[in-house]
């Protein structure tokens, strides 16, 4: 299995070598990676060279080869998860690490970054607990992270206690997008988001429950609804 760091780097080599035959340079690599310093690309190649998907070749600048490819990109799929949302509650509030997405043959591993409340808001704290495998067609492009829903603020719209939502991240929603919300720094809560004039409005999906109007400052979008998964 490769990080998200991992795959975007085999990626990004593999479609360099298709364009022009060379293999971009540590600088390039580090730049497409948003990475501060070479060290970390340095780590990336070792981490490729040590699972066998390519060789560096002795003696010779900028001299990578190839090997294999997961599926993924042969198909030209392209996960990308491993968004650090701030919105989750968990045991902690501690950083996490940046490579947590992985791609196998049928299905992608997202990170599911805890639970997040259908019902009242929960405090706003980030900790990856697992994984889960993913159908390639539910993603839709961009960075993903799925959670655990606790509540039932959302049963109108089929979002049921324990359910786990894929959503991809995002800073921006429209006007009846369901969205994961962080309402001022503190709260995070899953709701139907609507726009009224200047305030934004975060609405439930079960009549038991008010909507709640904020000032557009007050709340920040961090991801949106784009799938959901279930067990019996």
């Amino acid at each position: 299995m490769l990080t998200e760091k991992q795959f975007e780097l085999l990626n990004f080599i593999h479609q360099r070598l298709k364009e022009s035959g060379i293999p971009p340079s540590f600088d390039e690599m580090k730049e497409a990676l948003h990475l501060r310093s070479k060290s970390g690309i340095h780590r990336l190649i070792t981490a490729l060279e040590e699972r066998g998907f390519i060789r560096r070749l002795p003696h010779r600048a900028r001299a990578l080869e190839i090997i294999r490819l997961p599926e993924a990109v042969a198909r030209g799929l392209r996960p990308r998860t491993g968004f650090l949302p701030s919105v989750i509650e968990g045991s902690g509030g501690r950083g996490l690490d940046p490579g947590l997405a992985v791609a196998s043959a049928e299905a992608f591993e997202v990170p599911v970054m805890g639970r997040i409340a259908a019902g009242t808001p929960i405090s706003a704290i980030q900790d990856h607990t697992h994984s889960v495998a993913v159908p390639p067609e539910m993603l839709t492009g961009g960075e993903h992270f799925a959670l655990v829903v606790r509540g039932d603020s959302m049963i109108e719209a089929g979002i049921l206690d324990g359910d786990t939502v894929i959503l991809k991240r995002a800073d921006t929603a429209s006007s009846g997008d369901i969205v994961v919300a962080l309402v001022d720094e503190e709260e995070a809560t899953l709701k139907r988001l609507r726009r009224r004039g200047d305030s934004i409005a975060l609405e439930s999906a079960n009549p038991a429950y008010e909507t709640r109007i904020f000032g557009p400052d007050r709340v920040k979008v961090q991801g949106r609804l784009v799938g959901l998964m279930r067990t019996y």
